[in-house]
């Protein structure tokens, strides 16, 4: 157990020097897993081949090759990212039974890079929700405390990290679904400026919207995993052709003297959580005395912006799952009057609730007559968005807010009030309308003693300041694993 609480950057070194191998690593990952079967993490252990690429690692380091950091290291990926061999059913019906005939381009980087992928990580079906129990196969619990939720989608993926049954995972984030569970689970969540980390081989949700992302158990270790998985991907038609960056070694001056932080009063007028205010005006207080400038910025529109992302992730939602049938994918109806009748009941059959609300909103605001007073209102809006951030970058170096507006809240608490359910995004869906690159880590501790979250917004491709503002708050400051 102690030896899966340490972080890629130490496991890293006492694999080098051959302190400890990948197959005990590995081993003790599986034997985790099991002893945590209770929280509903996984969807899919790959216990056999995990084994068998850890004795590959070990014979290689033995022969004294040159290998990458994460080389042996065990990890975990969102069950919606496609692993040649395993299935990939974004925790839906509707993909139960289907195995991924290819890789995600993340996942041959992982591999490449001697990662060892160990499980696929339970999640919101087809990545809709903020708290992971629109699973098809259960609900996850937050490993903290099981009685409370992760947070969502990517809820499986930041409570296998939380739970310490790896020491890394991908998530994907469309409007705070890195995020928001990293938050909740007390563990480091990096959403990606869009397009730097191709999304080949990832079953989509909103196209424009989602990014892959790293979570992990510090800000290095997030700065080592998006130095394997970034990178210009020629197929896959958003890849960014920007050039590679070596975070883990560039990132990190170890101060913050004269950085210029942007803070809006507009995130703290949408807070009613006391509790999270006083831990995001407490971080305040650390940057200020530790040489940061606190710059007041406006963002007049950032109330707007969770209706923005519902109408336009939503439209894009309806289009991206037309595809799903019940002819190309899923399991079909046997009785059906004609080929109409056969989409129905094969859609009711294999969608949850949550997927559908969302595909009836997404195909209303696209209909004839409400495409104008819905859709385009929102493109306009998401145009005004990015405008605000832009000319608040022109004076400050990142932007920081609570990363979500409460601490976890129960299991079931929330499921039947869809709206009240939406606010938890309220903080980081304005990243992804933007496409800008966010960090959040923990920041503080709530009288339920779950985790709060700070959030760091960069501008494009400025992931190395939010590393560099990241790592300093978490050795100086605050770190929930020393708590």
């Amino acid at each position: 157990m102690e030896i899966l609480n340490e972080t890629i950057e130490n496991i890293s070194g006492l694999l080098k020097n051959k302190e400890i191998s990948s197959v005990e690593l590995v081993n003790a990952s599986l034997k985790r897993i099991d002893e945590t079967q209770n929280l509903n993490i996984l969807h899919e252990v790959c216990r056999e081949s995990a084994v068998e690429k850890a004795k590959e690692v070990d014979e290689l380091r033995a022969k004294g090759a040159e290998l990458s950091p994460l080389a042996g290291v065990p990890v975990v990926i969102k069950d919606n990212i496609s692993m040649v061999g395993t299935y990939t059913t974004c925790s839906s019906k509707f993909l139960e039974n289907y195995k991924s005939p290819y890789n995600a381009t993340v996942v041959d980087k992982l591999q490449n890079a001697g990662a060892i992928i160990v499980g696929k990580a339970n999640m919101d079906e087809f990545a809709m929700g903020s708290s992971s129990e629109t699973c098809a196969f259960g609900v996850v619990h937050n490993p903290r405390n099981p009685e409370y939720v992760p947070g969502g989608s990517s809820g499986g993926s930041a409570s296998t990290v939380a739970g310490n049954q790896c020491f890394a995972s991908l998530g994907t984030d469309t409007g705070g679904s890195i995020r928001q569970p990293s938050s909740f689970c007390g563990v480091v969540g990096l959403k990606p400026t869009y397009g730097l980390v191709s999304r080949y081989g990832v079953v989509a949700f909103a196209s424009s919207l989602d990014q892959v992302g790293p979570i992990t158990k510090s800000v290095k270790d997030s700065a080592l995993m998006l130095d394997v998985i970034s990178g210009y991907d020629a197929n896959e038609f958003t890849s960014a052709k920007h050039e590679p960056e070596n975070y883990y070694e560039n990132s990190f001056k170890n101060s913050i003297k004269g950085l210029k932080i942007g803070f809006a009063k507009e995130f703290v007028e949408l807070l009613k959580n006391q509790e999270v205010l006083n831990s995001f005006m407490n971080a305040i207080d650390f940057f200020k005395a530790n040489g940061a400038e606190i710059v007041d910025i406006k963002l007049p529109h950032i109330k707007d912006a969770l209706a923005v992302y519902y109408v336009l992730s939503s439209a894009e939602a309806a289009s991206n799952l037309a595809r799903f049938d019940g002819i190309k994918y899923g399991v079909p109806t046997d009785e059906f009057k004609d080929l109409v009748d056969f989409y129905v009941q094969s859609r009711t059959k294999g969608f949850g609730k949550e997927v559908k609300r969302r595909i009836m909103l997404g195909n209303f605001v696209l209909s004839s007559g409400y495409f104008d007073a819905y859709y385009n209102k929102a493109k306009a809006v998401q145009n005004l968005i990015i405008n605000e951030f832009s000319d608040a970058f022109k004076n400050c170096d990142v932007i920081i807010s609570p990363t979500t507006p409460s601490p976890a809240f129960k299991i079931g608490e929330k499921v039947s009030n869809p709206l009240e359910m939406y606010l938890n995004d309220i903080y980081t869906v304005p990243v992804n309308i933007a496409t800008l690159p966010a960090i959040s880590l923990p920041c503080g501790v709530a009288s339920n003693g779950l985790p709060l979250g700070l959030q760091i917004i960069g501008n494009r491709f400025s992931e190395s300041k939010l590393f560099n503002l990241g790592d300093y708050f978490e050795k100086n400051c605050f770190n929930l694993r020393e708590v």
